[in-house]
């Protein structure tokens, strides 16, 4: 039997699921709907040309709603296009020159498109995370972000939290966010498994507050340090790693000092 629900877990999930903000437009990449846009944001970039003028945005008639539609073909330069055209009306998410994944309904990669985009066309995102436990199993290590962080700057996170990006499986995510952030080979990692997905389903503030959409899943793994193994930040955004008992690792969850996504790990971590 699992322990109760804490409240503060309970208002979290209700919170990270309640959908997109009202009245977004579908976004379709050929017959795929891959996002969504909200309407200040299309009046702003109204139906410009990208490409240099080769690709023009459309509506496309989808049942009672229009949407937002760009061709199938050459996908990945018009749906970047139009992140730059956000980036230029100040109505993109932190550039990262990065591309990400853009799926079809069922899983399969249709394009790519930069990171700071994904958030303001609602575009699905997958990420992974590492919960650490201590060599003795008593505790977790967990690292505070950055404080120059664009997103949760100077909060908690789990030893390990990063995006998949277009050119990763989940397990090479891993691997490669692990090195980058903790200074980690995952193969000196003991006891490596994997835990239940979760899930956001959310308004987000990029592009405006409240005008962009985060559906985000997130993939993670539970895995043991070695006795004398001390992660290292190799990337510049973490401000510095701890190592907490698990006594306190709870009552920082109940003071919101993680991050929503971190919470919703470890809250599942828990058995919540």
């Amino acid at each position: 039997m699992n322990p109760p629900v804490p409240p503060w877990l309970a208002t979290l999930r209700v919170r990270t699921q309640r959908g997109p903000g009202q009245g977004r437009v579908p976004l379709w990449v050929g017959q795929a709907q891959v996002g969504s846009v909200a309407p200040e944001i299309l009046n702003q970039i109204e139906l410009k040309r990208l490409l240099d003028g080769r690709v023009q945005l459309s509506f496309k008639e989808c049942g009672a709603a229009d949407g937002l539609a760009l061709p199938a073909e050459g996908a990945s330069g018009a749906l970047n296009a139009l992140a730059a055209l956000l980036r230029d009306t100040g109505r993109c998410g932190p550039w990262r020159d990065e591309q990400l994944a853009v799926c079809d309904a069922h899983g399969r990669q249709i394009a790519t498109v930069e990171r700071g985009a994904v958030r303001v066309l609602g575009i699905a995102t997958e990420a992974v995370h590492l919960v650490g436990l201590s060599a003795d199993d008593r505790g977790l290590w967990v690292q505070q972000r950055s404080f120059t962080k664009a997103s949760h700057p100077g909060q908690w996170d789990t030893l390990m939290g990063g995006m998949v990006s277009a050119r990763d499986t989940l397990t090479q995510a891993l691997a490669r966010e692990t090195q980058e952030e903790a200074g980690l080979d995952i193969a000196i990692l003991t006891n490596l498994r994997p835990g239940q997905p979760v899930h956001l389903n959310q308004p987000s503030n990029e592009g405006g507050a409240g005008l962009g959409h985060m559906r985000e899943r997130i993939v993670w793994w539970t895995a043991r340090l070695p006795g004398g193994t001390l992660p290292v930040n190799q990337d510049g955004e973490v401000e510095r790693f701890e190592c907490w008992p698990h006594a306190k690792v709870q009552e920082q969850l109940a003071a919101s000092a993680f991050t929503p996504e971190a919470a919703l790990v470890l809250g599942a971590y828990y058995g919540w």
